[in-house]
């Protein structure tokens, strides 16, 4: 039976490595109701039990499906929101494309267009419908820097999140008069799995410790949007209002 009195936090894309350094965050010196969401399996009881490890006292499932497919997506929330409500959902799932792959390849440009922004936009969609209904409840999406202006070197990536940015902001234009939510967070360039390739070639990153931190506080002041580290909000006003003929002189 559904403990009513955890707060309930459901993480789509938990395996990633900020959504999970998120949930530890979540877990520590706290008794909460977590659903870990991702594709593989096997990873996500390894950080189930990591978890369980550091907050006995919490409740931990892990659900394993398909990001793509829109039956997967409404069978999943519906399931969840059936067992009571949904206080806080972060959706974190994607990955990093290689531009130059998504130019030769057209499969590879739609499948990554899929994962990072149609996915979590259609995952955002069914999860909201359930907490507009209930009048509460925060919706947080993981988009990117990426998606602030189109550049040479990840334009793919970068339109993908530019969706998400925009499904976004008409979500919290929609949601302004209710109690529900909706925050976008903005991650720079973070130190993952997924940008070892960019830390060889000598990329400042961020911690993803520091990141997932400043995720988890934002959220719980009620920012709209999250820039991580803060520094990104300056460089990418700068970066967005740039005339087109600097612009375009630019290696970026």
């Amino acid at each position: 039976m559904l403990d009513n009195t955890k707060k309930r936090i459901i993480i789509i894309g938990a395996t990633s490595s900020i959504a999970e350094h998120c949930a530890r965050l979540w877990v520590t010196n706290k008794s909460v109701d977590l659903a870990l969401v991702g594709r593989n399996a096997e990873k996500l009881k390894k950080l189930s039990m990591d978890l369980k490890v550091r907050s006995p006292q919490s409740t931990i499932n892990e659900i394993a499906i398909n990001f793509t497919q829109v039956r997967d997506i409404n069978a999943l929330v519906d399931g969840l929101a059936s067992k009571g409500t949904l206080d806080l959902v972060l959706i974190a799932h994607g990955s990093l494309p290689e531009q130059q792959e998504c130019q030769r390849n057209l499969n590879t440009c739609a499948d990554e267009m899929l994962i990072n922004g149609v996915s979590p936009v259609l995952v955002s969609e069914a999860f909201i419908t359930y907490m507009e209904k209930n009048n509460t409840g925060t919706l947080a999406v993981i988009g990117s820097v990426a998606g602030d202006r189109g550049r040479k070197s990840n334009y793919v990536y970068g339109a993908a999140k530019g969706l998400v940015t925009r499904y976004i902001q008409g979500l919290q234009h929609r949601l302004a008069s209710t109690k529900v939510k909706v925050v976008l967070i903005k991650p720079g360039p973070t130190e993952t799995p997924m940008t070892a390739h960019l830390k060889q070639q000598g990329v400042k990153l961020a911690s993803v410790e520091g990141v997932a931190e400043d995720i988890v506080k934002g959220i719980e002041k009620g920012k709209p949007v999250i820039y991580t580290p803060s520094k990104w909000m300056v460089i990418m006003m700068v970066i967005r209002h740039l005339p087109r003929f600097v612009f375009n002189k630019m290696d970026i």
